[in-house]
């Protein structure tokens, strides 16, 4: 017992991890966009990813964690090519020619492949109104974004058609984002229970996945020539700031910050940063770069929140805050119908239930 509350993080921290997941994901949409006025995309994705790959895989080493599994290791590198490297460098290609703001949205979005490539429940998914009328919601607001960039006046010939082929570079980036993401999920869930082999720290894992990526990112910018035509000495003070924004507050800070969340927070809880990323990154497009956000992509955005809330509805309903949330309006409605008089028999009941349900959940560890 004691053990426990020594390893329970204290509140401060937990907020702090919050702050950090729900702001600083949210503004690396806008830092990519302020990075690419010095570098270009693969160039930005390379030295990102060798900076944070490097100085995680260092952190590793010092704490003494395993660094070489030979299958854990191929695993990590193919899971990271689909994930940092597929995912990142259509975000960085497309951030050229869109906002971070719609980037920002078209990423939120990412939710819709989860349900429609997640094969083994398909069966589960589409038979949950919710999670249809979500991924109902979720195509009309990816059709609202791109209806604007066809229909509207803020682009007009090559400038509208590298915009929606920037769109559409994005869409593939995402899928790409949910196979890797599934790949992983369902190779631990098929690794056997008893299985002797043993098992790699998730961030060594995820400095595997950086190596991968920032490896890949520098074989393309070597090979389309984007090097050769690199010229340090030009970048900017404010670029090389963003660059190591991104590095270590995106991809060090950010993710650990996500990684500790998960560890004692709900997984259901830790998962609304998918709400307040596109909100954050909508505001700093907003007020801080020549982007014009228009009312069509705020509605854009509500909608496509709406349908990640709708798809993940099933999961928010059975999580422990809600029904007690739940438990405690109901009550609420009962005080305000019932006289005066039955009120303290409510709590009453109210408080008798609360307590049976601790003693159950005590039973089976005595």
């Amino acid at each position: 017992m004691n053990k426990e509350i020594q390893g329970t993080p204290s509140s401060t921290s937990i907020v702090f991890a919050y702050l950090v997941v729900y702001i600083v994901w949210g503004s690396t949409f806008f830092f990519i966009e302020k990075a690419l006025h010095s570098f270009s995309p693969f160039v930005l994705g390379s030295i990102r990813f060798i900076i944070a790959g490097t100085l995680l895989m260092s952190y590793c080493k010092i704490r003494g964690y395993k660094i070489y599994i030979k299958s854990a290791v191929k695993d990590a590198l193919f899971i990271g090519f689909l994930l940092l490297f597929i995912d990142m460098a259509a975000i960085i290609w497309s951030e050229q020619y869109i906002s971070s703001g719609i980037v920002s949205i078209l990423s939120a979005a990412t939710a819709i492949w989860f349900i429609i490539f997640d094969k083994p429940k398909w069966k589960q998914n589409f038979s949950s109104p919710p999670i249809i009328l979500g991924l109902l919601f979720g195509f009309i607001g990816v059709f609202m974004l791109f209806a604007e960039q066809i229909f509207g006046d803020t682009a007009h010939g090559e400038d509208k058609t590298m915009k929606l082929t920037a769109m559409v570079v994005l869409i593939f980036g995402t899928i790409g984002w949910t196979i890797g993401s599934l790949i992983s999920k369902y190779s631990k869930e098929k690794r056997p229970v008893d299985s002797q082999e043993e098992e790699m720290n998730v961030l060594v894992k995820t400095a595997w996945q950086m190596v991968s990526a920032g490896t890949a990112f520098t074989l393309v910018a070597l090979i389309n020539g984007e090097y050769a035509r690199f010229d340090i000495a030009s970048v900017a003070m404010a670029d090389w700031g963003a660059m190591a924004y991104l590095a270590t507050m995106g991809s060090i800070l950010a993710f650990g910050s996500y990684l500790f969340l998960l560890q004692h927070r709900p997984a259901t809880e830790v998962s609304t940063y998918a709400y307040i990323n596109p909100i954050v990154a909508l505001m700093l497009a907003h007020f801080f770069t020549s982007h014009q956000v228009t009312n069509m992509q705020i509605f854009g955005l509500i909608v496509v929140l709406s349908s990640v809330l709708l798809m993940n509805w099933d999961l928010y309903k059975d999580n422990k805050k809600f029904k007690v949330y739940k438990r405690a309006k109901r009550i609420k409605k009962l005080r305000e119908m019932a006289p005066q008089s039955s009120i303290p028999r409510i709590v009453e009941i109210s408080n008798f239930n609360s307590k049976h349900e601790k003693k159950k959940v005590k039973t089976p560890q005595d």
